[in-house]
């Protein structure tokens, strides 16, 4: 089995589901290799290429059916049934599917949230207790919250660019959820409401400048050096696992963590996910051991020991749901939004008729944020550009 756990505090953890698979039975003898985070796309597929790949690997979920297509993953339709399919959250089976079948397992998922700082709430009047729940309302406490010291930011109240988060998030929020390409495989790139999105962010930029936005960029750093931990952003959009930064670092800060804000009231409030899949390799030798490893890997017991030591969001539903039950206080608190927030949040896998859609696109969103082409210009020469490009 070949693993992408990025780093290597990760391999002690998925070492001792492998080692709890092979106790559990006498016929099938897993052993893990850990691949540093670079090394996993080109290794993996180097490997499938030469004939000799893993019978397990880790692989990116949102791009399953490009290996589908390109024949480096086998067809898991044979192993798998209704009520196997029903153990995962719906939208995270979705990725994994190609012409119907599936080509991968789920394994774990993120979603974001909005994570404030309750004493700079209090500080400047705000109740704690009632954070924001709408853009227009992010806007009027991100002022509230901004401190200055003549013409210098001391404290910014949020940006939305800062934080796991990028403009194509706010752009699908305020086009209901819909990504850049819809579920019918339709281009959804050139909308009025994405261009309002962008409109909205260069907004931001240009209240605080765009000078003030890069000095304060420039300054940050992760644990303790994290902005929204040092105190100097008041609001932070993150994935949940942002939570263990603040419990390791935040010296008993006091937060709270809820949805991104709707576009506006009545709007639900979108996020956007990623996560990774296990996959069975073309080539693979023992294509029917390595499925059974994946059910024990992404079954309930072992996706839950996954969740509580990673505190990371786990494909199957079960899993999270017992996680989510034996966490206590605000780790239990947040881990359980955490989940109630796959209901809104959506997977944007890559079509096969638009294998580099993103590398299109982005060049064009960064020109807006630089001013160099307008929203609606932007996005009009992207979607021209990426109909082009359909296989």
């Amino acid at each position: 089995m070949s693993g992408p756990f990025g780093v290597r505090k990760h391999a002690p953890i998925i070492e001792k589901i492998v080692k709890d698979f092979n106790n559990s039975q006498d016929k099938i003898v897993v052993k893990h290799t850990f691949l540093p985070w670079g090394d996993i796309w080109t290794k993996n597929l180097a490997s499938v290429a030469a004939g000799n790949p893993a019978d397990v690997i880790i692989n990116d979920i949102n791009t399953v059916s490009q290996r589908a297509k390109n024949n480096q993953a086998e067809d898991l339709s044979k192993y798998v049934d209704k009520s196997f399919e029903n153990q995962f959250y719906s939208q995270l089976w979705d990725t994994v599917l190609y012409k119907g079948k599936p080509y991968a397992v789920p394994f774990n998922t993120d979603t974001r949230l909005l994570f404030y700082n309750k004493a700079a709430f209090k500080e400047v009047g705000l109740d704690p207790n009632k954070p924001p729940q709408t853009w227009q309302e992010l806007e009027e406490y991100a002022k509230k919250l901004d401190k200055k010291n003549g013409d210098r930011y001391e404290r910014i109240g949020f940006y939305p660019l800062w934080g796991s988060v990028g403009a194509n998030s706010w752009m699908e929020s305020a086009d209901g959820g819909r990504g850049y390409i819809d579920d019918n495989g339709k281009l959804a790139i050139n909308t009025p409401q994405k261009a309002k999105a962008l409109e909205w962010l260069l907004g931001w930029k240009k209240r605080l400048g765009e000078k003030n936005v890069q000095t304060f960029q420039a300054d940050f750093g992760s644990q303790q050096a994290n902005p929204f931990i040092a105190g100097k952003v008041a609001m932070w959009m993150d994935v949940g696992t942002f939570y263990t930064q603040i419990r390791d670092y935040g010296k008993n800060m006091e937060f709270g963590a809820v949805p991104i804000p709707a576009y506006k009231e009545g709007s639900k409030h979108w996020s956007d996910g990623g996560g990774f899949v296990a996959e069975v390799p073309k080539g693979s030798k023992h294509p029917k051991e390595a499925m059974a490893f994946i059910k024990y890997l992404t079954g309930e017991k072992a996706q839950k020991y996954w969740a509580l030591k990673n505190y990371d969001n786990v494909a199957n539903k079960k899993g999270a749901e017992a996680a989510a039950k034996e966490l206590t206080g605000q780790a239990q608190e947040v881990y359980k939004m955490t989940v109630d927030n796959l209901k809104v949040t959506n997977m944007y896998p890559t079509p096969v008729e638009y294998p580099d859609y993103q590398n299109q696109i982005n060049p064009y969103i960064d020109n807006v944020m630089l001013g160099k082409i307008s929203p609606k210009k932007a996005l009009k020469q992207a979607e021209t550009d990426v109909e082009k490009m359909k296989k």
